[in-house]
């Protein structure tokens, strides 16, 4: 099992943003998944993207101009 502590989230405005970024992300060979946002955070859709927080930098590059997101955090 991969420690929770090696992760990190992205928040977005909606599902859509959400769902796009995912294709975008797996696209790029990004380990990532789509879950619930956890109660410690908040969202105005509800669901996040997990992935690899060695991965931040990469994927923070990919997603910034082609949609918006809140913020991306650790876990």
């Amino acid at each position: 099992m991969t420690d929770p502590s090696s992760q990190a989230v992205v928040l977005f405005a909606s599902i859509s943003h959400a769902l796009r970024a995912e294709k975008i992300i797996k696209a790029q060979n990004i380990s990532c998944k789509l879950i619930p946002v956890p109660r410690h955070l908040s969202s105005d859709c509800g669901v996040c993207l997990r992935f690899n927080l060695s991965d931040r930098n990469l994927l923070e590059n990919i997603l910034q101009g082609k949609l918006d997101f809140f913020e991306i955090m650790s876990l």
